[in-house]
This record gives C-alpha cells, sequence and structure tokens, in this order.
C-alpha cells in the first residue's frame, strides 16, 4: 500500500505562460503542490493491484459520482470495441475513458490528489479516489514503457484565471493534468492564461479517450516543470 510521498523527479522541464490582465480573474500562485499525492507505486504495484477489487468496491459505495460515471466508462468502452492493448487491464483502459468523459467527477478527482498527501492518516482517511489515481499513474506508466521514452510539445488554454509564478521557479501541478498537440484544441478552453509545456513524463492517451479528436497528453501529478 502506497503512503503520500514527495516523488523524485529525473528531468527538470520547461514551462511558458503568457496571461491577459482583466480585472474579473481569479489569480492562483503557483508552486511545488506540497500537499499533492504523487505516488508512483514503486515496489507497491502488486499489492495495490490486489487490492483493486475491495477498494473499488469501497469507493463505489461512498462516491455515487464515482461509480455512476464509471459504468457509464464500461458502456462506452465496450461501445468501442474494448480495446485494451497496450494496457495491461481493462481497468486502465475505462479509468482513462472515465477522467476524459465530460462530467464533473475529473475536478472533484483532482481537487482531492491536490491534498491527498498532506498525511498519512489524511489520505487512508479522506481519499476516496485511491482506484482512479492507481490506475491512471499505471496507465500512463504503461503507455510510456511501451512506446519507449518520448516527450511532446504541448499546449494548454485556461479561461479567467492568471497564475502567479516567477521567471525560473519550480513548479509542478500537483494534479492529472490535460494538455493537447494541438494548439488549436487548447485555445478552445481559453486564452486568459496558455501554457506552452515540454513534458517528457505525459502521455498521448488518444487512443483510450473519450474524445480522441482533443489529442489529449495527461500529465501525472508528479512531474516538474521549470518556467
Amino acid at each position: 500500500w502506497p503512503l503520500p510521498s514527495m516523488a523524485s523527479v529525473a528531468q527538470t522541464l520547461a514551462l511558458l505562460a503568457m496571461t491577459t490582465a482583466t480585472a474579473l480573474m481569479d489569480e492562483v500562485p503557483m508552486d511545488m503542490a506540497p500537499h499533492s499525492f504523487d505516488d508512483q507505486y514503486q515496489g507497491c504495484r502488486d499489492n495495490m493491484t490486489a487490492a483493486l477489487p475491495e477498494l473499488k468496491h469501497s469507493e463505489f459505495q461512498q462516491n455515487s459520482l464515482f461509480s455512476q460515471a464509471w459504468a457509464q466508462a464500461v458502456a462506452e468502452w465496450q461501445k468501442r470495441g474494448s480495446r485494451v492493448s497496450p494496457l495491461l487491464s481493462s481497468d486502465q483502459a475505462i479509468a482513462i475513458m472515465v477522467y476524459t468523459m465530460p462530467t464533473s467527477l475529473y475536478r472533484e478527482f483532482n481537487a482531492a490528489v491536490r491534498e491527498a498527501g498532506r498525511s498519512g492518516q489524511h489520505y487512508w482517511d479522506n481519499f476516496h479516489f485511491k482506484v482512479l489515481h492507481f490506475l491512471l499513474t499505471d496507465a500512463l506508466a504503461t503507455l510510456r514503457d511501451t512506446r519507449g521514452p518520448s516527450c511532446h510539445e504541448v499546449t494548454q488554454g485556461v479561461l479567467s484565471v492568471r497564475f502567479e509564478v516567477q521567471r525560473g521557479q519550480k513548479v509542478r501541478f500537483g494534479q492529472f493534468t490535460s494538455t493537447s498537440l494541438s494548439k488549436m484544441v487548447s485555445e478552445r478552453y481559453g486564452t486568459d492564461t496558455f501554457f506552452w509545456m515540454h513534458t517528457c513524463h505525459g502521455v498521448d492517451i488518444a487512443d483510450f479517450s473519450f474524445n480522441p479528436r482533443e489529442q489529449e497528453v495527461l500529465i501525472p501529478p508528479f512531474e516538474t516543470f521549470e518556467v
């Protein structure tokens, strides 16, 4: 079983942000997201895999939004042919479908991820997305291992938020972060703040995404960027 810890980062990456000032914007400081649950499950993957059935049953009971979204994702995944390869399990494929579906689940999930690393007790008692966090982390690692090391130039557009950050500062998003290989796609989500990122931990998930046209690259919580 994992315990929250600050994951080591092999490479510091570049991040650029361009903002347009407006009185209606929220201002959000960027930092290293110290409370993020960023575990990579090194050395405990088998234990987590064995615990999944019980954990899934428990979390479905605790979170109706998660259980409903999972059922919808299963139906959509089956409708599209039930693809698994090169992932290791149907659960990994369904987890990506769950995360990318147009529901409020990903927002609730990411808000919980940003706080779940406060302590081991907080993780055990208050973080009810252990299944989704593990499956997404494991799915991204599986895709990276299968395809070999690769980096991507990606973008992300944000509406009505201005991020406070200094040049040269090291930062993390501290959550799973959706970006796109297409600047045009990113601009549809907003241009008040626009990120250009060079990511070597983000993974192209288009083959398993609810909306493959988004050309989505999903960045895990532990990746560090330098502005």
